[in-house]
């Protein structure tokens, strides 16, 4: 009897202290009010390890495209074979899809599913994606076009749209990686891309060729991740700042510039060198979408996970810098 009291004491003690512990997440988490229940929704993938993340608003759902950090944990460097697809209709809950899309699926290519983008014209949905070329050295950009955002998506042009001997700013072989791309109000569409120089180039109304010369512009400690998106009158063109990684952004009245640099918008993201960023608008709200390497025990800048918090604008237009959060984006 004696041992059956000390355990339900033990029991009752544990389970209190259990609930002390969760009240105080949840009361830091509401500024010090403890009335409103608020999840740990970053990151927002948590059986994967997930990077360089884009998302599309299409219809009445987000779809987020990531590249898959596959690499072990006592190996430093990246291993990417596929890029992921998941769905949401509220940015909380999110369905997996299968992988629609792998470096296998470019006859040309050889290794390296790095940052990629979707977009959707006319019904069908293009991805612009950055691989290890097979015979031309250097990265290049490639793009598979789907009926669906979740595919099956296949090559849309047997050869790569962009090779790193058609840009000669630098001498790297890595310059022509993480394409953005988005299409104006008048119809045309532009690719941007870059490291240590941002690229960027119209589009022919295919989505598969450029339509006129690819130029270059020029921003303060551009490293790479360029976002293209537009809000009322503003062009914005964020990108990875510095080594390790922050996000700093520009505003311009138009998409071909003058560029005007605003500072900085998020700091370095948790054990992470890199940071890559998507900016969207969904169902009124406006949000930022980035990777980190805090997911534990194993997480860091080879095993990343995406993340989703708010985004706020001031009344002229430019961005309040963005708060990274554990608790995420809430019903």
């Amino acid at each position: 009897m004696k041992n059956t009291i000390t355990t339900l004491l033990l029991l009752a003690f544990l389970s209190s202290c259990k609930t002390i512990k969760t009240d105080r997440v949840t009361a830091s988490a509401n500024d010090g009010n403890p009335s409103q229940s608020m999840q740990i929704n970053n990151p927002v993938i948590k059986d994967k390890y997930t990077g360089d993340p884009a998302a599309l608003v299409y219809k009445d759902k987000v779809y987020l495209y990531a590249g898959h950090d596959e690499a072990p944990n006592d190996f430093n460097f990246y291993k990417m074979n596929e890029w992921l697809v998941y769905s949401s209709s509220d940015m909380v809950n999110w369905q997996e899809h299968p992988a629609p899309l792998k470096v296998t699926d470019f006859t040309w290519a050889k290794s390296d599913a790095w940052a990629a983008q979707v977009i959707e014209r006319n019904g069908k949905f293009y991805w612009y994606v950055t691989v290890e070329h097979g015979t031309i050295p250097g990265k290049s950009i490639g793009v598979a076009v789907a009926h669906s955002p979740t595919g099956p998506f296949k090559d849309a042009l047997g050869k790569a749209i962009i090779t790193n001997d058609m840009t000669t700013k630098t001498n790297i072989s890595w310059d022509d990686i993480d394409p953005t791309v988005m299409i104006d109000n008048d119809g045309q569409a532009y690719l941007f891309w870059g490291n240590t120089v941002c690229h960027y180039a119209k589009l022919k109304a295919n989505m598969v060729e450029l339509d006129g010369p690819i130029q270059t512009i020029s921003l303060p400690n551009f490293t790479e991740a360029p976002w293209i998106h537009k809000k009322k009158d503003w062009y914005y063109l964020s990108y990875a700042y510095q080594f390790p990684e922050k996000i700093a952004y520009a505003m311009s009245k138009s998409i071909n510039g003058p560029w005007e640099y605003k500072g900085i918008l998020n700091e370095i993201a948790g054990n992470s060198n890199t940071n890559h960023q998507s900016i969207i608008e969904f169902k009124g709200k406006d949000y930022f979408i980035y990777h980190n390497g805090a997911t534990q025990p194993n997480g860091g800048s080879f095993r990343r996970s995406v993340c989703i918090d708010r985004l706020y604008y001031n009344e002229d237009g430019t961005l309040k810098r963005v708060i990274m959060t554990t608790e995420g984006i809430q019903k």
